[in-house]
């Protein structure tokens, strides 16, 4: 039981301590939204072999939070077949 207990604590300890995180507000005049969050999620694949051999990030910092996300979402979804997949009939 005591074992288990100290695991416990360390797991509460860890996130804990990821909660304290935080991310730097984005000092940019005009922030990617939700139009390029779509378009960068369509081109993941690319960027993804791109940052391979070039310095090349795959999501774009900084970014204008909330409908960057959720563009980018709905990008690698409707790229990775994550949308027709779920609507094939058999």
């Amino acid at each position: 039981m005591a074992r288990s207990s100290g695991w416990v604590a360390c797991g509460v300890f860890f996130l804990l301590m990821a909660g304290c995180a935080t991310q730097p507000y984005p000092r940019a005049y005009d922030p990617p939204g939700f139009f390029y969050g779509l378009l960068h999620g369509f081109l993941i694949f690319f960027s993804l072999v791109g940052s391979i051999f070039w310095d090349i990030r795959i999501y774009a910092f900084p970014n204008g939070g909330g409908w960057y996300d959720f563009g980018y979402f709905l990008g690698v979804g409707a790229w990775c077949g994550g949308f027709a997949a779920g609507s094939s009939r058999s």
